[in-house]
Formats: C-alpha cells, structure tokens, sequence
C-alpha cells in the first residue's frame, strides 16, 4: 500500500509536509509525526513543515512552522496530509514541487497528488501515518508517538467515535511503547480557561432545534464579533456543544466570515456527508465541512437534514 510513497521519500533529499487550513489535532499530529519519522529513518534528508498557525494546539511540541523559501520546492517532495481538497491545503507551493504525495482519511473528493493513499478506514490521517510506520519496520521516537497519538485521540472523540476499530487500539499500544504523557497531553488538549467556558455557555444558550430535531447554531458577522472570539473557534470550536444533547443525531453549526458562511456538520447514526458535498464541501461521513455562500443556503441545508431525520424516522 505505501510502496509508491517510501519510492518518492527515498528519491528526494527535500521533503516538505503541507496540511490543512487551521489545522487540527490530527492534521498537526500527522505533519510533526511524519517529520520525526522521516528524519529518524532516513538519515541526512531535510524535512520542512509549512502552514498556518497551529492555535490553539501551539501546546504540541514542534508545531512551529518553518520559513521555506521558493527555490526549495522545484527540487522536492511535497507531502499533504489530512486534506481531502485543493482548496483546503495551507500553502499552495505545493504545487512547485517536483513531485507530490497525499496521505489521507477523509472521503474522497478529488485527486489532488501524483501519489495518492487515501484510506477512510482510518479514523485519523495520523492512524494512516502510524500504519505506514508499522508495516514498513520504522523506528519510533518519543517526539513521533506523542504527535501521532494526539491525533488519534482528537480525531477519533477519545476514542468514542464509530470510526474507532480493534486496528485504533492497536496502532495507539504501538505509540504507547514510547514514553508519552499521557496527563499532560489530555490536560493541555481538553483543559479550558475561564474565556474558553464562557463561551461556551454562550453558544449552549444559542442551540435551536427544526421540527424535526436538527439542532444548529447561527453566528452572523455582528455577533462575532460581538463574543470576541476568531472564526475557527465560533465553528469548528463550538459545535461540539450540541454533540451530547439527548435526542439530537445531526447538529450543525453556521458563522457568517467575509469568506461565506462556516458549515460544521456532525452526527452520529447519520451519513451528512453527501449534503456538505451538495453544498460544495465534504469530510466524513459523520463529521464534515462546507462554506455557504448565503443564507438562503442555510435555510436550505437545514430543510435537507429534515428530509434526512424524516426519512430515517
């Protein structure tokens, strides 16, 4: 399975890794990961991270992103990682480069790399990496294992996700060989300050239900910026406050930004991810993506995942 990928790490002295916008757990874990990995069993090879600012996950250890300059990329690997589309890669240099990789768990939505494994079994890109190593006989570092487990952890909900399989817990015993600390991991991911509550109290205050028991939350432009916060907080941040209501299998999450409106769209029994790619997203069955371009769209989506509870009443 990975055959074509250890052909392009060995045929590149440079190797660049790339991820998503606003990264997650796991698109951070699978990037610093990958990077330990390579450097660990590839000796001489010079690896770069590039992208966004981690926010809040600026608490995993190597998350800074390094200054690359341009004249680096027409001689390397670029490597993406946890990203399902073109549009979402953070730093669009990857196509420069002399040749690609993608490394992914998300449905598909289109081919993005020369070469491409991506696995929806997975239920994190960092699981997927952790594979890799696995079956090709990698060595593994502490730095490595802290990464990639805190992408397994984020991704899969502490491992309460359905996408949780025996092959998760086996992947995570092989990181846990390595020293990891586990208490501070869970404490610097799931700690929050007093702002952090607040907020959250606020958009608990915020859910509304459709008849037939959607819940969603809508923040316009005014009301951001009213709650102090950045978009990425206000959505993918806050949607999880409707995840444990009783009786809710879908919740959705809408903030109005100057690039359209931010759609986070979950649920448990329900596949959503064919009404995030109507509206030009995508992601995972049960936990995807899309920006809407009015509200007319909105109100639109939400009539759409009626019709689902409806049907699957």
């Amino acid at each position: 399975m990975f055959e074509a990928v250890l052909k392009e790490i060995r045929d590149h002295d440079t190797i660049i890794l790339h991820r998503h916008h606003h990264p997650d757990g796991d698109a951070l874990g699978s990037q610093i990961g990958l990077r330990h990995l390579i450097l660990r069993n590839f000796p001489g090879k010079r690896v770069y991270m590039v992208g966004d600012e981690a926010g809040r996950y600026a608490f995993m250890a190597g998350s800074v992103m390094d200054e690359v300059d341009d004249t680096l990329y027409p001689r390397a690997l670029a490597v993406i990682l946890d990203t399902s589309a073109r549009a979402l890669i953070s730093d669009e240099r990857y196509q420069q480069a002399h040749r690609t990789v993608r490394l992914d768990h998300h449905l598909f939505v289109e081919k993005i790399a020369d070469v491409e494994v991506d696995d929806s079994s997975y239920e994190s890109c960092c699981g997927l990496v952790t594979g890799m190593a696995m079956e090709c006989g990698w060595a593994l570092t502490p730095e490595a294992a802290t990464a990639l487990y805190t992408g397994m952890v984020t991704d899969s909900g502490r491992f309460r996700y359905d996408a949780t399989t025996a092959r998760t817990f086996r992947l995570a015993a092989w990181l846990m060989e390595q020293p990891i600390d586990t208490e501070k991991l869970y404490h610097d991911l799931y700690a929050m300050d007093l702002k952090e509550l607040r907020l959250r109290a606020a958009f608990v205050g915020r859910i509304r239900l459709t008849e037939r028991g959607v819940a969603y939350t809508i923040t316009t432009a005014e009301e951001l910026a009213a709650l102090d916060c950045d978009s990425f907080t206000a959505s993918r941040g806050m949607v999880g406050v409707m995840a444990d209501v009783r009786g809710v299998d879908i919740w959705v999450n809408f903030t109005e930004t100057d690039r359209g409106i931010l759609c986070e769209l979950r649920s448990g029994p329900y596949n959503i991810n064919p009404i995030a790619v109507k509206y030009g997203g995508g992601g995972h069955a049960k936990a995807s993506g899309a920006t809407l371009k009015s509200w007319d769209e909105v109100h639109s989506m939400l009539d759409d995942l009626d019709k689902m509870m409806g049907g699957n009443a």
